[in-house]
């Protein structure tokens, strides 16, 4: 038998009856001066207390999970402070409407803000018992409490929401009744279901549907709501994923109510009892770490969070993307991403002194469509794994970038191009040359302050070399000359234009506006280089990284768009020609020719003369990506890569061409599938002096036709005067170089016409002399055949 109850708990329930008599008003007004008595309470004290209270409770927008997707709409990854979809009343089974109508408040439609009976109720109850057996707060007290409590922004508000005071329940019951007037029975409980938390992680019922049952509240059966229903009282106690005979018991104890309320007969209710509660429970991961392309998602995030649009500052921003509930629509192709990451895989391991890593960028758009690197991202550097992300710029990543070695002679090369310096030009490169540092022009038409030496030595052999093959051999002293030639100032605001964002130093200074600029002393990004090359692809037209489209509200309406940003940054001109020129890297005699694809492609290799890393950066007209192996170790401090094994593979001489080319071949090879196949735009002979251009045929036309075609085609006319032909008087006879031969363009075209005088045959058949068939011997310069695959 139950022990009696003290006087002391009497007056306690005592106490929640004048509350609840004071809220209650005239109906029950005569029960609060008795039961004020009682515990010493006036009955003018507890009215003029309610009357000092808020009326309306403001509830504000409940916190809901937001979701990266990639270009096709596959989920990347969920961000949230709590696991929450908000969902409306109607997308709620009835069945689970029912459940917890029945188990937490069967009365909610017919009563008001408080329900006196169950209170009644659950005071007699729980004083025979004596212990809480039954609650009587109704579904809108309920509501109120968590409320309160989801709202509560500091450790001091979350006290108060929770304390089990009479001002506490006070305020409680006067925001209830002004919930109850303002908003409809179906509105409070949709808000209820919302807000409630289901346990392990679970808010609101779209989201506990989702978690221990994968189906959605919409779907939800009798058995799985009567379990969801059941958890609410005690989310950590019930939690089936932890306590699964309790959270059976408890689901049973909703069924046996449900009974009671007469939603279901006693014959199914004890079937339903004996059924198992078949749980299939879904993991959500929250962040980046289990995502597809954890790097990426972390790029998306980072850069979501320079957005000013998005909150005023950093702490509103990351609180918009953790509780708004937005849908984030990125670039990523998931199929460039496997292939990007297959190929890094391969070539680079997790626990290896060296960094791999490739970021892949569309030309025309700035769209980011896959970014791998070998190390996983997670806390485990034993097992190779970092949170820094080595594929971005450092304000996205805080990895300072490594140097990209050659891959910024491409910067020089379009200097020179644009400043009208013809490709044909011939410099004289010997393996080592010490230039004067103050002989170097920058960007103010002064020289370079520092006048000490600079000595440069190649690693790909000494001669005479033209733009073609000179950076197809990437000829060290023949860059430093060409840069001495150009200038320091138009490659270093043409790589910045470009996409390259760390040449400034912390002062905002042109840190790496130096001598050595070619050779690509300043660190970066793989990312920065595919988009420094997509450049190049798009015919001089510079679209900056774009890694999310839009950006979508909870109702599904368009919170941001996110345009590409793209600017014309050179000539179409001058593009093309840097594609012919380092096309010769790709092609036969190139140092990457075994990485040829199957459609046109350009590049350039990168090594640094210290070995400490590896890149090639190439791209066809429509994908850009930028390979890179770094020696690193653990902690992320560069080191040489030389004796290092990376991989299967012990290097003992590191070169873009034997290391960092196949990780950009294999990974380009995986998705050529989705790219199409198209060739560049030759470059205009009328407007790049030295490109290699076929002489027309104009033997037997006008001289004034034969000028114009031949000044078309890029060259430069001269007349040679008249010579024996079979053509009629006037016309060209021939030229030299003749028709069909390969010369540079700007170059001399030497026209000789007929005075209608056919030349005597020959005297013999040995004698070929005066035979001039028009066809010329003349040959442009046009790209090398070097072989040495040693670069830098």
């Amino acid at each position: 038998m139950s022990e009696r109850p003290t006087s002391t708990r009497v007056l306690s329930h005592l106490g929640v009856m004048v509350v609840v008599s004071a809220v209650l008003g005239v109906l029950v007004a005569g029960l609060a001066i008795p039961f004020a008595g009682v515990v010493g309470v006036s009955a003018r004290n507890v009215a003029d207390t309610m009357d000092n209270l808020p009326e309306e409770l403001e509830t504000e927008q409940l916190s809901q999970r937001s979701t990266i997707l990639d270009v096709d709409g596959n989920v990347l990854a969920t961000l949230y402070d709590q696991n929450r979809v908000e969902v409306p009343l109607t997308q709620v089974s009835r069945k689970m409407v029912k459940a917890i109508v029945a188990v937490e408040d069967a009365r909610f439609y017919q009563h008001g803000a408080l329900d006196l009976q169950g209170t009644i109720r659950a005071f007699i109850t729980n004083t025979a018992q004596s212990g809480t057996v039954q609650g009587g707060s109704s579904i809108t007290q309920q509501l109120v409490k968590q409320t309160l409590v989801n709202q509560a922004a500091t450790d001091e508000e979350r006290a108060a929401a929770t304390d089990d005071t009479y001002a506490r329940k006070l305020k409680e019951l006067r925001y209830a009744v002004a919930l109850e007037q303002n908003h409809t029975k179906d509105w409070i409980l949709e808000r209820y279901l919302n807000i409630a938390y289901f346990g392990d992680g679970a808010y609101g019922i779209q989201s506990a549907a989702k978690h221990f049952f994968n189906t959605n509240a919409s779907k939800l059966n009798v058995l799985q709501s009567a379990t969801l229903a059941g958890l609410v009282r005690n989310p950590e106690g019930y939690d089936p994923t932890d306590n699964p005979e309790r959270a059976l018991q408890r689901r049973n104890v909703v069924l046996q109510r449900m009974n009671d309320v007469g939603i279901l007969n006693s014959k199914r209710v004890e079937r339903l009892q004996s059924k198992p509660l078949k749980l299939d429970v879904q993991k959500f991961s929250n962040g980046c770490v289990f995502s597809a392309a954890p790097f990426f998602c972390d790029y998306v995030i980072q850069w979501l969070l320079k957005d000013d649009a998005l909150g005023k500052n950093k702490k509103e921003r990351r609180s918009l993307l953790n509780t708004g509930g937005l849908t984030i629509r990125t670039t990523l192709d998931l199929d460039y991403q496997r292939g990007a990451d297959a190929a890094v895989r391969d070539r680079v391991y997790p626990r290896d002194n060296a960094i791999g890593a490739l970021a892949m960028v569309e030309p025309g758009t700035g769209d980011v469509h896959a970014l791998a690197q070998s190390r996983p991202m997670g806390a485990d550097k034993a097992a190779g794994q970092t949170y820094l992300n080595y594929t971005v710029p450092k304000k996205y990543g805080d990895s300072g970038g490594f140097q990209p070695g050659s891959t910024f002679k491409a910067f020089v090369l379009a200097a020179a191009v644009e400043q009208g310096i013809p490709l044909n030009t011939q410099i004289a490169a010997p393996q080592t040359r010490t230039f004067q540092q103050n002989e170097f022009k920058v960007c103010n038409g002064q020289n370079f302050s520092n006048p000490a030496d600079y000595p440069v030595s190649n690693s790909t052999g000494e001669g005479t070399f033209n733009l073609y093959t000179g950076t197809q051999k990437s000829v060290n002293t023949f860059y430093i000359e060409l840069s001495q030639r150009v200038g320091l100032c138009k490659p270093f605001t043409l790589a910045k234009q470009m996409g390259i964002v760390g040449l400034k130093g912390k002062e905002g200074a042109d840190r790496w506006m130096v001598p050595s600029f070619a050779l690509g002393v300043a660190s970066v990004s793989p990312l920065e280089m595919a988009e420094a090359y997509a450049t190049f692809a798009e015919r001089g037209l510079h679209c900056s990284s774009r890694p999310v489209t839009s950006i979508e509200d909870m109702a599904g309406n368009t919170l941001k768009e996110y345009p590409s940003k793209c600017r014309q940054v050179m000539e179409n001109s001058t593009a093309d020609a840097v594609n012919d020129v380092l096309r010769g890297v790709i092609e036969p005699g190139g140092f990457a020719s075994s990485w040829q694809l199957d459609s046109p492609a350009a590049g350039k290799t990168g090594t640094t003369q210290d070995g400490k890393s590896v890149w090639f950066v190439g791209y066809t007209p429509t994908m850009a990506a930028a390979a890179m192996i770094a020696g690193a170790n653990q902690s992320g401090t560069p080191i040489s890569l030389t004796g290092q094994t990376v991989g299967p593979t012990t290097i003992y001489s590191a070169s873009g061409s034997g290391f960092a080319a196949p990780i950009w071949g294999t990974a380009m090879r995986n998705v050529m599938g989705e790219l199409p196949n198209e060739d560049f735009v030759a470059p205009s002979a009328s407007d790049v002096a030295g490109v290699p251009t076929t002489v027309p045929s104009v033997s037997g036309r006008s001289v004034q036709d034969a000028t114009r075609q031949l000044e078309d085609a890029g060259f430069v006319v001269s007349y040679g005067g008249y010579v024996n032909s079979g053509y009629a008087e006037g016309l060209v006879a021939y030229s030299s170089p003749g028709g069909g031969a390969v010369a540079p363009s700007s170059s001399s075209i030497t026209l000789y016409q007929s005075n209608g005088r056919p030349p005597k045959p020959p005297k013999t058949n040995n004698n070929n002399g005066g035979n001039n068939n028009g066809n010329g011997n003349g040959r442009g310069n046009g790209r090398g055949n070097g072989n040495n695959r040693n670069d830098d």
